[in-house]
């Protein structure tokens, strides 16, 4: 089977010279993901100047085409937000509309771009709205191409209120190890399917 590549979407908040504790998660998804052989590369928004807008490109200062160029280029892609006030991040939001601007480009089959690859979604926070976010990240993403497999909304979130973060807490709950485990092994099998037996472009090209 030929190598797969996943792209991880880091949609905190903070710029690379802060600690992400969705980062902290997304790291736990490559340790398996080296293991299986998948070359993954993290690409944390905060860091980039992304426009407003549902068009592939924005302007001379619109940074997301270079970003765009990656999400092609993967098989895998998974979003991972943090969440504020029970909602996926406002960088999260964006990427999705930013994605959504690119919906109606095909494949040489005349099938959306995103066909033939798979999504997945990751979520941390100190408050409820994990599996919320995770439900709007994935229908986002199904809704442009992208198969989602069984069980690939891994989460974290602590006891209400202030307290420790993902990071601070350890990284150390079986149930969120479960949900990284699933996540990267269901993607990783759905996309070698895919890349060896692609969907068939009869009955859902754009054209």
């Amino acid at each position: 089977m030929q190598q797969l590549k996943a792209l991880f979407l880091n949609c905190s908040l903070k710029s690379s010279n802060e600690v992400s504790n969705t980062e902290g998660l997304i790291k736990d998804v490559q340790v398996h993901y080296k293991q299986l052989g998948v070359e993954s590369e993290i690409v944390r928004l905060a860091d980039y100047h992304i426009a407003f807008g549902v068009q592939e490109d924005m302007g001379s200062e619109d940074q997301w085409p270079a970003i765009l160029e990656k999400v092609k280029a993967a098989d895998i892609l998974i979003i991972g937000t943090p969440l504020w006030l029970g909602e996926k991040s406002s960088l999260a939001t964006l990427a999705i509309e930013r994605l959504y601007g690119s919906s109606s480009v095909t494949n040489d089959k005349g099938q959306a771009v995103f066909y033939n690859k798979v999504g997945g979604a990751l979520v941390t926070g100190n408050e409820d709205g994990a599996k919320h976010a995770s439900a709007s990240l994935l229908y986002g993403l199904s809704h442009i191409g992208y198969l989602i497999p069984p069980n690939v909304d891994a989460y974290w979130v602590g006891e209400a209120g202030p307290g420790a973060s993902y990071i601070e807490a350890g990284r150390d709950n079986d149930f969120t190890k479960a949900a990284v485990e699933r996540l990267a092994y269901n993607t990783y099998h759905l996309a070698g399917l895919l890349k060896n037996n692609p969907i068939p472009a009869e009955g859902n090209t754009l054209e």
